[in-house]
């Protein structure tokens, strides 16, 4: 849909068969009279975990100049099951398309869909420091999260740490282990589950992956449409904030994709705009009491996102065939958990955060 770089034209054949027929059977329910010989297929590198193509055919009306419709497939990854439940995110991307949010669901076949082309340009690294593009990124955010999804609307967060862990040991080589620790890492995650966990947090809808290679817009109208809802759950929100706020770290366009630079992470300033655009995208105006809160909220899930993005790197280290260092990514999240989480922890019986401005 647009979020991965254009690679050469291929051939037809690389589409299952079952897709091949869906794209016949819907050009033909818009007026296009064609074979498969017809589609231009053109992969698109950069999605981390599915085989994605932008498909293109010509269609001529009349007298008309030939006019050219797009739509993209998309090709599950194997191995994934241990992330996510297909199923549900399958529903999950069902719910976000006839809510508007995302591209409209075209079809789909057992091992794949064909999705609306979005005509929109991906966001860079940079763009998540424009003031004017973060503040949109907050409201559409907001919209995200007070959606309704179907079925429990329980926080996965800490049951997906927990599985996550589970994978990582058993794929990890004994040694390996315990240079990270993971030995240790189920204490970890019930200390953060109970200090973080209270009565009065906002639950949401949760992107869970809001990097910004799944944020676009559209250049003539201004507008952002978030995709790629594989991880999407219900869980805090200012979880999914800080997640966001962490990734401002990353440049996976650049010639070390899986190098961090947290010097990059938001200034407490740039925090607070976000904060305070995301509250009052609702069209009330938040109080100073309430924008720090959730700063403040924030800043102590960033260690959840540290340990959530540190595990996934060791599993796809083993289940993943991609051209991208996953030991070392997994290894800079957990530096940065044990660096952060003595100034985000305060370890006292009233279990609360103490307040921190400095950089995570």
């Amino acid at each position: 849909m647009g979020e991965e770089s254009v690679m050469e034209e291929h051939s037809v054949d690389r589409i299952p068969r079952e897709a091949t027929k869906i794209l016949i059977s819907l050009a033909s329910s818009w007026g296009d009279t064609i074979d498969k010989n017809s589609f231009k297929v053109i992969p698109l590198k950069g999605a981390m975990t599915n085989q994605v193509y932008r498909i293109n055919w010509e269609t001529h009306k009349g007298e008309s100049p030939a006019d050219q419709k797009e739509v993209l497939v998309r090709i599950y990854g194997q191995g994934v099951d241990v992330f996510f439940n297909r199923q549900v995110e399958i529903n999950t991307f069902e719910c976000m398309s006839k809510h508007g949010q995302g591209p409209r669901l075209l079809g789909r076949f057992s091992n794949g869909r064909i999705e609306e082309f979005i005509h929109a340009r991906t966001l860079s690294a940079h763009d998540l420091r424009d003031p004017e593009i973060s503040c949109k990124i907050a409201s559409t955010l907001k919209e995200i999260h007070k959606l309704q999804m179907p079925g429990p609307k329980n926080v996965v967060l800490w049951n997906r740490l927990r599985n996550w862990l589970s994978s990582a040991e058993q794929l990890c080589p004994l040694e390996e282990g315990r240079v990270f620790k993971l030995d240790g890492l189920d204490e970890e995650i019930t200390i953060l589950e109970k200090q973080f966990s209270g009565k009065n947090q906002l639950i949401g809808l949760c992107h869970n992956d809001l990097q910004y290679g799944n944020i676009m817009m559209n250049e003539d109208t201004k507008l952002l449409t978030i995709i790629d809802y594989e991880y999407a759950s219900y869980n805090p929100v200012a979880y999914d904030i800080a997640n966001h706020f962490c990734e401002m770290a990353a440049d996976y366009q650049s010639e070390l994709p899986h190098i961090l630079d947290f010097n990059k992470y938001p200034e407490l300033d740039e925090r607070k705009r976000f904060i305070r655009a995301y509250l009052s995208s609702s069209g009330d105006e938040p109080t100073d009491v309430d924008v720090d809160a959730l700063v403040e909220d924030v800043e102590k899930y960033t260690l959840a996102s540290h340990l959530v993005w540190g595990l996934w790197g060791i599993i796809s280290e083993y289940k993943n065939d991609i051209d991208f260092d996953y030991m070392e990514y997994a290894k800079q999240r957990f530096q940065q958990y044990q660096l952060r989480k003595a100034k985000l922890l305060v370890m006292n019986s009233s279990s609360r955060i103490g307040v921190v401005t400095d950089r995570p």
